[in-house]
């Protein structure tokens, strides 16, 4: 994979594994080309599915691993005796930014596997990074859907301020549901297409499910939402339906995932995936939350 390839833009599902960061350290990795990338492929098809929130907001970037904060073009007045001695007049006011988060899962690849790499087998045993993908593409979702305390990040659940609905565990009733929330942004004057942001389980019951008279309910949601969607979103509990409108929601990515290097011992190569990244709702009218 080329140092130029990386996830790909606003409301998309990841396409590539960004690896041009030198401090990802790749080229000190005992891996020859053929494995890295058999790792970037598997990296690649692991976090497709599972990016949901990607498809549901604005991307910002990447803006590259130095990239550290977001502007939020506010201020708040310093205390002019924190300063010493000031003259009259004289005005103190801090900038506010919004801080990017570092996340950094590890995984395990065999060095006999890597091996068997450059004899030509396509079929390497990565599951280890599968399950690092996982947790990686998880808490990106957990922090746009339901924030990040720690990285001053407030998700779409918690900045709507809409009077959530209820969802129910019936999903022939969805559509009814789904549709008082589209009536809800409509009224706050938030333009569609809308999209139905639902967890693994409830998406399950929508695609098993049809109304009376065999109309499927996943083809009812699709004409509720304006020709919008209904995504898959692991890491969100409960659902959302959404505006899918530009403007209203901000993923900002410094570096986008990547595939970093740390060390081998005798048996493992020892590698990890990692971004940087933060979220930030631009207009909380655009969000209804259902609850379970």
């Amino acid at each position: 994979m080329d140092t130029a390839s990386r996830l790909t833009p606003a409301r998309s599902v990841s396409e590539g594994v960004g690896v041009s960061m030198n401090h990802l350290m790749r080229e000190l990795a005992p891996i020859t080309g053929a494995a890295w990338e058999q790792i970037d492929d598997e990296a690649r098809s692991r976090l497709a599915p599972n990016l949901a929130a990607r498809r549901l907001v604005d991307v910002s970037g990447p803006h590259g691993w130095d990239f550290s904060s977001v502007n939020l073009g506010r201020v708040r007045p310093l205390d002019q005796t924190t300063a010493g001695e000031t003259g009259e007049g004289v005005r103190l006011r801090l900038r506010h930014v919004l801080a990017l988060a570092e996340v950094r899962v590890p995984f395990t690849v065999s060095r006999v596997e890597l091996e068997n790499a450059e004899r030509g087998a396509d079929d390497l045993d990565l599951d280890d990074l599968g399950r690092a993908a996982r947790e990686l593409a998880l808490l990106e979702n957990r922090a746009v859907f339901h924030g990040w305390a720690g990285a001053d990040i407030t998700g779409l659940v918690d900045s709507s301020t809409h009077r959530g609905l209820p969802l129910g565990a019936d999903p022939t009733e969805y559509p009814q549901v789904a549709a008082k929330a589209v009536d809800t942004l409509r009224n706050a004057g938030i333009g569609g297409p809308y999209a139905l942001a639902i967890g693994p389980a409830g998406y399950e019951r929508i695609v098993e499910s049809t109304e009376h008279g065999g109309l499927l309910v996943l083809d009812h949601l699709r004409r509720i939402l304006g020709g919008g969607k209904v995504v898959r979103s692991p890491g969100l509990t409960g659902a959302l339906v959404v505006s899918l409108d530009e403007g209203h929601f901000q993923l900002h990515l410094g570096q986008d995932i990547s595939v970093g290097y740390s060390h081998c011992d005798a048996d493992t190569a020892h590698l990890y995936l990692e971004e940087s990244f933060t979220f930030r709702v631009v207009e909380p009218d655009a969000v209804v939350a259902l609850t379970e």
